[in-house]
């Protein structure tokens, strides 16, 4: 019996930046990002029961965000889709445009996840870049409910109306957005819609959902919580630190360094706290009882995994959801198999009808 917790929405993770393997650190040609690959990762969360699905944006790695959610709208009915784009990569005006046109062909199930990396070639304050994120939020949310646009800002000057696609189709975006420094959080605060966090401890996550809040509560908005993690799901807690174990085992110190250095935003807070993370975990990787961050060990980013029976992962999430968080975006390797797994086993313990 599960008991009586609000719903929450389970998303997964759609490998768009070459990020899938069946051993970390081993390329597998059909692994690799490719339209058909990331198809049937997608269309198999869809059939699994997940709610939505991160389209991840890389510029080195992979395949384009937005041109494969525009192809993939069409073959998927009900799940949403979590779009990743990076703040300065499009003309403001343009992506409102190219957004609202998405979700038209999605029947209204688009939602945003705002990046605030450098540039390819560019290297940009930290403090700087989050200034432009949030004149970049400010715009597309303006355009995109059909309203005009007047923003003199530190990075764009602006001053236009809408297109009339976001007149006959207004809509008020859904924006994820993360970023553990400072200036992240003033953003989040100020315009975000979901607040979306790595895997860190309980304390420490409790700690952030508190700052947030005080923060969001002097614009006088709300905030919803999200967790992004890694799952390893099997029969038994043997069998999962088995599988855990073999993830990372062709991957040695050096090669690891050369993975995690070669993100974008392989520098940032947040990457810096997933690496303090690992390095103050016991023996065996566990920061806590079934976060495991050996993961990390070939990850930049996101660098921690649920790790356990089905009952435990999902026991372990319905803490998560007991301190606040109604988001959930997950993903496991190879990330179609694990997402079957999850979705047959996990999904079913987790109360969402």
């Amino acid at each position: 019996m599960t008991s009586a917790r609000p719903a929450a929405e389970f998303s997964w993770f759609g490998a768009l930046c070459d990020d899938d393997y069946e051993q970390l650190g081993v390329v597998r040609s059909d692994l690799r990002s490719s339209w058909e690959h990331c198809r049937d990762i997608v269309l198999s969360a869809e059939r699994g029961g997940f709610d939505n699905i991160l389209l991840p944006s890389g510029y080195a790695l992979g395949i384009d965000t937005v041109s494969f959610a525009s192809s993939i709208a069409p073959l998927t009915s009900r799940m949403k889709l979590l779009v990743a784009v990076r703040c300065g990569e499009v003309w403001a005006p343009q992506l409102a445009r190219q957004l609202a046109t998405l979700n038209l062909t999605l029947g209204g199930r688009l939602t945003i996840n705002i990046i605030s990396s450098d540039m390819p070639g560019e290297t940009l304050d930290g403090a700087a870049r989050y200034r432009r994120t949030l004149e970049v939020m400010t715009a597309v949310r303006t355009l995109m409910r059909g309203e005009r646009l007047d923003l003199d800002g530190e990075f764009h000057s602006l001053h236009l109306d809408p297109p009339r696609i976001t007149i006959e189709n207004p809509v008020d975006p859904s924006f994820y957005f993360g970023g553990l420094s400072n200036e992240a959080r003033d953003v989040a605060a100020a315009g975000a819609d979901v607040y979306l966090m790595w895997p860190d401890t309980e304390d420490m996550i409790a700690e952030t959902i508190d700052d947030l809040r005080s923060r969001v509560a002097r614009h006088g908005r709300s905030l919803r919580f999200g967790y992004r993690c890694h799952v390893v799901v099997r029969e038994s807690e043997a069998a999962a630190l088995r599988a855990a174990e073999h993830l990372v085992a062709a991957v040695d110190d050096e090669e690891g360094a050369r993975i995690r250095a070669r993100s974008l935003d392989s520098q940032s807070t947040g990457v810096r706290r997933q690496a303090e993370l690992r390095e103050s975990a016991a023996g065996d990787g566990f920061a806590e009882p079934h976060l495991w961050t050996g993961i990390g060990r070939a990850r930049s980013g996101c660098g921690a995994a649920i790790v356990g029976t089905p009952r435990q992962v999902a026991d372990k999430i319905n803490r998560y959801r007991d301190m606040g968080i109604d988001a959930f975006i997950l993903s496991g390797y190879p990330h179609r198999d694990e997402c079957d797994r999850f979705s047959r086993d996990v999904l079913p313990l987790l109360g969402n009808g």
